[in-house]
Formats: C-alpha cells, sequence, structure tokens
C-alpha cells in the first residue's frame, strides 16, 4: 500500500501558493517571510506594521490552532535546544545574508522567474545538502 503522506505536502503546497498570490494580488508585493519579519524587528516596516504583525501572528498561530484541534504530528526534530538555536540564528543571518528566505526566493522568486530567485533557491538547497551531508554521518549532530 502506498503512504498517502505526500497529498499533506501537495495540500500544503497548494496552501502557500495560493498564499503568495493573493498577498501579490492584493498588497502589490512578495510575500517574503523573512522580509516581513525582518521589517518589523528593525523597523523599517512601519508603513505597513499591522499587515505585517497579523501575517507573521498568523503563520505562527495556524499551526497550533491546527495542532490543538487535531493533534501534533510526530516529527524528528531533535531535543537539543542548544542546537535549535544555532540553526534559527544561522537560517536568520542567511536570509538577511541572501535577502529573502524559501517563500520570498523559492515560492515567489521561482514562479516569477526571477533569476535572482532561482539563483537563491540553487544556492540554499545545495548548502542545506552539504550541511547534512557533513552533520549527520560524520558529526551524528542531525
Amino acid at each position: 500500500m502506498i503512504s498517502s503522506d505526500w497529498i499533506y505536502g501537495l495540500i500544503g503546497g497548494l496552501m502557500i501558493g495560493s498564499a503568495a498570490a493573493l498577498y501579490l494580488l492584493v498588497s502589490g508585493r512578495i510575500m517574503g517571510a523573512s522580509g516581513l519579519l525582518g521589517g518589523l524587528i528593525d523597523g523599517t516596516g512601519r508603513a505597513n506594521l499591522a499587515e505585517r504583525a497579523l501575517f507573521i501572528a498568523g503563520v505562527i498561530g495556524a499551526p497550533l490552532i491546527y495542532g490543538a484541534l487535531f493533534g501534533f504530528p510526530e516529527t524528528n526534530l531533535t531535543t537539543n535546544l542548544a542546537l535549535l538555536v544555532i540553526g534559527g540564528l544561522v537560517v536568520g543571518v542567511g536570509t538577511r545574508m541572501a535577502n529573502g528566505c524559501t517563500s520570498g526566493h523559492g515560492v515567489c522568486g521561482i514562479s516569477r522567474f526571477s533569476l535572482r530567485g532561482i539563483v537563491a533557491t540553487f544556492a540554499y538547497l545545495f548548502a542545506g545538502f552539504a550541511t547534512m551531508a557533513v552533520l549527520r554521518p560524520w558529526l551524528g549532530v542531525v
């Protein structure tokens, strides 16, 4: 029997893509989560503060509501808090250096045939593969 877990990825991808298209149509701006959060943190997003705050609240709140209603899925997430913090900081620095994240470059950039988005997506995918190739078998971290 074939696993049906792939359907969750498909549904999630359709939801993210639809949300990105709707955000672009309504606001005229690209839905990049790191850019929206970065504008809240560094103060450059004061002009649309409420919009940014609602978006980030939805990104955090929607999975929490789903988990409370239907239960949280099993994950392979590490229980090593230091590793989670370091990983989060590295991802945050990387998104600032790349001027965007997976939603900005991967979802919105590639769908608009943006060369910068395509190159950035290949770069962070390669970095993720390389990191896992090093950390998992050689260091036993992940």
